[in-house]
């Protein structure tokens, strides 16, 4: 009798005890969802901030007399000092460069391969046609992510890259038998290398970004001192691509930060938003009209771009 009276008064505290842990696992599990949305939702806005800065980069480029090379060397010696600076006020200037690994030198060397390609693409081409080559970076981050680190792609991004890269096939057609062929082409170059990126940076999520950046825009200054003049150009366009290279910085390090945060096909989505910005802007300030395939091309890219992007991760 006082055995199954124990074992009575037992039952019900093993079962509040189990109750209690059950809750306390579901209480962390919530914080962790939480903070994985928290992380989502920050790379995001990252991500957001990079396109806008990015959009800027047809202006600058065109906005100069200078040639290709003579703005890669500025842009690049001002970014590479303004990003370094950074890293050194955040004592982060050991990590940063110490702390690259394989990966990073990786990133170093096509960063350096997609920003030559990027600044020469704008000079051979229209703002909008590179900004509208740009979108398909999607199709291509995703690919690249399924083939090397095994991420799932959605029904709906593989739409939206399908679509993104029809719009793009529209766009070149547009430049067939002329030398602005040679600037999309270019620009495809570019948007592969971005979507490269964007992948190692998701597969090994420590690798720095200042680092990388850094390396990247000095591993370009040699080969402008050999093909350009940089030094022959006027004062006053260098002011203008000192603004060039920080904002390029910036551009630089919050998409490499919220590229570790969000998968890639949605990074490479996100990237896209300086689409339509870029256009708009060269419009305004120097008159650029789109050609008819351009407006063609340019519409599939953007709805097929509006359509693949979801709100959770």
């Amino acid at each position: 009798m006082l055995q199954a009276t124990s074992k009575q008064v037992w039952e019900p505290q093993r079962s509040c005890r189990n109750s209690r842990r059950i809750h306390k696992l579901d209480h962390e599990k919530a914080g962790m969802n939480k903070n994985h949305l928290s992380e989502y939702y920050l790379g995001a806005f990252l991500i957001v901030i990079s396109a806008i800065t990015f959009s800027s980069a047809g202006l600058f480029t065109k906005g100069v007399e200078a040639g290709s090379w003579e703005i890669i060397f500025w842009r690049g010696f001002f970014a590479a000092a303004f990003t370094t600076a950074w890293t050194i006020n955040r004592g982060t200037l050991r990590q940063n460069f110490l702390g690259m690994g394989y990966s990073g030198l990786a990133i170093t060397v096509i960063g350096a391969l997609g920003t030559a390609a990027f600044i020469q693409s704008f000079k051979l081409t229209s703002i909008a046609n590179v900004s509208l080559i740009y979108a398909v970076s999607p199709l291509i981050a995703a690919l690249l992510a399924w083939f090397v680190i095994g991420e799932k792609i959605s029904f709906r991004t593989i739409a939206g890259c399908v679509g993104a890269l029809s719009g793009v096939a529209i766009i070149v057609s547009g430049s067939l038998g002329q030398i602005s062929i040679y600037g999309d082409l270019l620009a495809l170059l570019m948007t592969t290398v971005m979507a490269s990126i964007m992948v190692i940076y998701r597969k090994y999520p420590d690798t720095p970004a200042a680092g990388p950046a850094v390396l990247s825009s000095i591993l370009l200054l040699p080969f402008a001192l050999k093909f350009g003049n940089p030094f022959d150009i006027e004062t006053s366009e260098i002011y203008v691509l000192s603004a060039f290279g920080l904002l390029f910085a910036i551009a630089s390090v919050t998409l490499a930060e919220g590229a570790k945060r969000v998968p890639s096909g949605q990074t490479a989505l996100l990237s896209t938003l300086e689409t339509p910005l870029a256009p708009v802007f060269a419009f305004i300030l120097f008159t650029e009209v789109p050609n008819i395939t351009t407006f063609l091309g340019g519409s599939v890219v953007l709805v097929a771009v509006l359509l693949s992007i979801r709100s959770i991760p």
